[in-house]
């Protein structure tokens, strides 16, 4: 009774976007438009028939989804190549737009789905993650409070490994300037670049011998990321530090500023980014975190589509149990890295 009060004073309407120009379309149309919780927008593609109103190319789908603030996309054209219907999945899901599309359109092969009718049309809509909503926010208070918490029980831990590096090479404490004196930046959310935190435990200088003179020592080719086997840059200290994750505590200071989560997928490079597929980016939909379901599941032993699944399947299946599980875990890699 209120939500129906609220929809007919506009509030709480969807705006929905069409992308589609056949007789479903128009069947949909008809009937949702009679539907109080949508406000049709119009439709992206070719149309003959002027009923609903034509908004462009699927080529301004960015341009009219900001226009006209659309929350929710529904699609019933299959006159779309296979790289057009992934491209406007992946630009939902960026986007955190509710998608929605009539079967026999993509070759789904995502869990979260959900099969539902409108006027007799069956529609198969993509369920939002956990983290949409009050899962983002619930996440954002465990972030901040274990950050705060961090800081403070760690502080020895920080003491002492700066005191550490000092003693055993020359240059910073953190890891904070590349070779050309740039600040060390990773990718986060939305790929927004961000100052990232990290003990050094590296040469100085040396950053960018991995594309050039170790480059053949590299054990993860063909994917985008690199890593130097028995990489001679690390220093003694530096070597520890990695084995025990250390160094990576200095992101506590990110997470407190928003741009990392305890929790999450690997911060990467941004030139490791420029090289992700299109179904790679869905991990920047969400905050990179500390630690994560890849790191405590091989670390970097994992090949990079492996640690692509996990991260997909963390965002997709978030709790905060998970988060908490996965956190007791991180400390066991660090004991364990400890012993050895």
């Amino acid at each position: 009774m209120i939500e129906n009060a609220l929809l007919k004073a506009n509030i709480g309407k969807r705006n929905l976007l069409f992308i589609g120009n056949n007789v479903v379309t128009e069947t949909l149309y008809e009937r949702m438009k009679k539907d109080p919780k949508y406000r049709i927008v119009g439709l992206l593609g070719m149309h003959t028939n002027g009923s609903i109103r034509n908004l462009g190319s699927i080529d301004n789908l960015a341009d009219i989804v900001k226009k006209y603030k659309v929350e929710e996309i529904l699609q019933t054209t299959s006159g779309l190549s296979k790289t057009q219907a992934e491209d406007i999945l992946e630009f939902c899901r960026e986007n955190h737009l509710a998608y929605s599309f009539v079967p026999d359109l993509l070759a789904m092969h995502k869990t979260n789905v959900e099969i539902r009718t409108q006027s007799g049309i069956p529609i198969i809509k993509m369920k939002p993650t956990p983290l949409d909503g009050w899962g983002r926010v619930i996440k954002r208070g465990f972030d901040t409070l274990g950050a705060l918490v961090g800081l403070i029980l760690l502080s020895p831990i920080f003491l002492l490994t700066a005191i550490a590096i000092k003693l055993d090479s020359k240059g910073n404490i953190f890891f904070k300037y590349l070779d050309d004196g740039s600040r060390v930046k990773r990718v986060g959310q939305h790929g927004k670049l961000f100052n990232f935190y990290k003990f050094r435990t590296m040469h100085p200088g040396t950053h960018n011998l991995r594309y050039t003179r170790l480059a053949e020592k590299n054990a993860r080719k063909g994917s985008p990321l690199v890593k130097i086997k028995d990489d001679p840059r690390i220093t003694r200290t530096g070597r520890f530090l990695r084995k025990t994750s250390i160094d990576e505590l200095p992101q506590l200071v990110n997470v407190l500023k928003g741009e990392m989560s305890l929790v999450g997928p690997r911060p990467h490079l941004p030139e490791e980014v420029a090289k992700y597929a299109v179904h790679h980016k869905f991990v920047l939909t969400i905050k990179p975190g500390i630690t994560g379901l890849a790191q405590i599941s091989g670390r970097s032993d994992l090949d990079f589509e492996e640690e692509m699944r996990l991260d997909t399947y963390y965002i997709e299946n978030w709790s905060l149990w998970m988060d908490i599980v996965i956190l007791f875990k991180t400390f066991g890699v660090f004991f364990k890295g400890y012993r050895e």
